[in-house]
């Protein structure tokens, strides 16, 4: 990290199993911000110091105690709740494993003791040295900070206990913290949990196990905690539940430190365990004698170092992995290398944390606290929905849904009238090539008048017409109700967007963007129906194309009366109509010219009517879109927001409780990530120093 010449060394057995480990490793030039913080606390841990002479504050302690104090800051603020892990000396072991004694030992005090679980609540103990003589002892639990001293603490904490977990035998996973300052303790912080028990006792619950299992790897499966194993040398290791459990968050051991207790209680065979290590702890072992009865603290010390010294056995294990004060010093050192390792990861994730939250903060909606603000607010988002509309069904521009398909409106737009259009001309009423003249001469059968022949009857013409139009119109209503679901799905998606942040205003909005669409389809199927009423009425152009049209296919009538007169075929090709069957038309001489001509007449009358359903329909559409955009859109929301809640704005002031809740999270959030911030601030010129 930060290019540094660290070394990771392979753990590798010595007399009395000591390893190096991640944690312990050789001190190298270092560059970076973490090295400097290694640099600044860690001292030479192999250097061999007489038991009789190590103090049990180290050297370093005034230099590790403000990363000691920023990190148990950060604890007290919680911020493991916004998924920031923080460097921890977590201590487990079996139920009657001595826990107890060597945090003791380590602080001092004296913890409470008994039967059965002593430790029913997370118990983070933070040691401080002190230069006073007299101790300053205190307990911090649910913002309350309970004073007390070396001879009342073990009640106050039962005390604090009893108020946290409740009485009787229970458990809880709410955290109580010890604050222990005293002259000569070295500078830890560690979490002493409850012993593991699988075996219920009376007032226990059942699941007693399973809720202290819940407790102990919710604290250790943390990658930056340290889990220090606490083993009687009585048993073998290999069976020990705490072992168990620590081998499945850290199979390779490289975060676990065993604390072998009661050595003198069976000291047979003990330098052997701690040399084969069958139980893979990559930090080591450290054997330690527990104090008996009455003994005080400085006497315990002095009877564990004449033990390792004296005893037959217990004396062939090296040294340096015997004794509190060894413990007390390698602790330390873990401590120190671990903050190094983290602390830039944790100032990182601080700051992305708060970073995130504080923008995901800014996009929701302002909080409003009147209806001016409320009425500015909803302006603002038809104002904005306006405009997007217009860019995208209107301009034809899509740079707000580069990727979003469905959003290029014209081009969607264009597709449908270029499908509309392709099926009016491929619909059976637009064949003219279908029973060829049988129609038109059933029309003119049917028109026969007293009258002057060679006139074409225009009623035969209308009927023609007007059975052709009624034909098409299907598609011509289906395609109105085609491109209206279409514009009301941009609507919504442009107004749903836009009021996502108010959600005051997303029904209300909602509601009248859909009447409106209903509103608006139904008048482009009333124009609908009146331009196919029209078509149907009459018949008029006045375009050239349609005489031209006339005359081009006129042209061919007498090739055509020729061709059906010599009987040579049943079929012939007809310019503007390609191949047509002729050879049932024998029969209706008489009548095909008239059909002829009025067959040439609907076949050029029938191009300009489709170019008008198309075109007209084109032009409706555009102009009701800008209707929509530049007037109705705006006036059908204001007028269903006013009708909403009987005009009383006033409740529309209030958020929905989840987006309440949401700004609440996040206000809180923010808080707290602030804090840690101004805490990491005040600790970071020594880090970079």
């Amino acid at each position: 990290m930060g290019g540094s010449s660290r070394r990771f060394n392979k753990p590798s057995n010595g007399k009395g199993g000591h390893k190096s480990s991640v944690y312990e490793e050789d001190h190298l030039p270092l560059v970076s911000a973490e090295e400097n913080l290694h640099a600044l606390v860690i001292g030479d841990e192999d250097q061999p110091t007489p038991i009789q002479s190590m103090p049990m504050m180290a050297s370093f302690n005034d230099s590790i105690r403000p990363i000691l104090d920023a990190v148990d800051q950060l604890r007290n603020l919680m911020v493991m709740k916004e998924g920031i892990q923080l460097p921890t000396i977590v201590v487990v072991g079996d139920q009657s494993s001595g826990k107890s004694s060597v945090l003791e030992s380590l602080a001092s005090i004296s913890l409470p003791r008994g039967q059965g679980i002593c430790t029913r609540v997370p118990l983070i103990m933070r040691l401080q040295h002190n230069t006073s003589l007299i101790p300053e002892i205190f307990l911090e639990f649910d913002g309350k900070t309970i004073q007390t001293d070396e001879a009342n603490v073990a009640d106050a904490i039962n005390t604090a206990t009893e108020e946290i977990a409740g009485g009787g035998k229970g458990i809880s996973d709410a955290p109580l913290t010890l604050v222990v300052k005293k002259n000569g303790l070295p500078d830890l912080t560690m979490v002493d949990l409850p012993g593991i028990t699988r075996v219920p006792v009376h007032g226990q619950p059942d699941n007693i196990y399973e809720q202290i299992a819940a407790i102990v790897m919710q604290y250790i499966q943390p990658e930056e905690s340290i889990i220090l194993n606490v083993l009687p040398a009585s048993v073998d290791f290999t069976t020990c539940e705490s072992i168990r459990m620590s081998r499945q968050v850290d199979k390779t051991g490289q975060r676990t430190l065993a604390v072998v207790t009661k050595a003198d209680k069976a000291p047979e065979g003990l330098l052997e365990k701690v040399t084969a290590d069958d139980v893979n702890i990559g930090l080591g072992y450290v054997c330690v004698r527990n104090r008996i009865g009455d003994e005080s603290y400085e006497n315990a010390r002095m009877e564990e170092a004449n033990l390792f010294a004296t005893h037959p056995l217990l004396s062939r294990i090296d040294k340096s992995i015997v004794g509190i004060p060894v413990l007390a010093k390698k602790l330390m050192h873990i401590q120190a290398t671990i903050m190094a390792k983290c602390w830039p990861e944790i100032v990182g994730k601080i700051n992305e944390k708060l970073n995130g939250n504080v923008e995901e903060l800014n996009r929701m909606p302002k909080a409003m606290s009147s209806v001016a603000e409320f009425l500015t607010a909803f302006m603002q988002v038809i104002g904005s929905a306006k405009e997007s509309l217009r860019k995208t069904l209107v301009r034809g521009e899509y740079d707000e849904y580069p990727d979003d398909r469905n959003m290029h409106c014209v081009a969607r737009v264009a597709e449908m009238f270029n499908q509309y259009s392709a099926d009016l001309l491929n619909c059976p009423e637009s064949d003219h090539t279908r029973n060829f003249l049988m129609d038109e001469i059933r029309v003119l059968e049917e028109a026969k008048a007293i009258e002057l022949p060679n006139f074409l009857p225009r009623l035969a013409f209308l009927s023609l017409l007007q059975r052709k139009v009624e034909g098409v119109s299907h598609l011509l209503f289906c395609f109105v109700e085609k491109v209206w679901a279409y514009f009301e799905n941009v609507v919504l998606s442009v107004l749903m967007h836009r009021t996502e942040n108010y959600p005051q205003v997303l029904f209300t909005t909602k509601r009248a963007c859909q009447k409106l669409m209903v509103k608006m389809r139904e008048q482009s199927i009333d124009w609908a129906s009146e331009i196919v009423q029209m078509e149907k009425l009459t018949d008029y152009t006045s375009h050239p194309e349609y005489l031209n049209e006339w005359n081009m296919l006129m042209s061919h009538l007498q090739a055509f009366i020729d061709h059906v007169q010599k009987n040579e075929s049943s079929k012939m090709k007809i310019e503007g109509f390609g191949e047509v069957e002729i050879g049932n038309l024998r029969e209706y001489q008489p009548l095909l010219s008239s059909a002829f001509d009025l067959k040439m007449r609907m076949t050029a009358y029938w191009k300009i009517v489709l170019r008008r359903l198309v075109d007209c329909m084109a032009l409706h559409l555009q102009l009701s879109v800008r209707n929509l955009v530049d007037k109705e859109l705006e006036k059908e929301t204001i007028t269903g927001l006013m009708g909403t809640n009987g005009g009383k704005l006033e409740m529309m002031l209030e958020e929905a409780p989840s987006v309440a809740a949401k700004r609440r999270r996040l206000n809180a959030s923010i808080e707290l990530l602030r804090e840690a911030r101004d805490v990491l601030s005040n600790i970071m010129d020594k880090v970079y120093a």
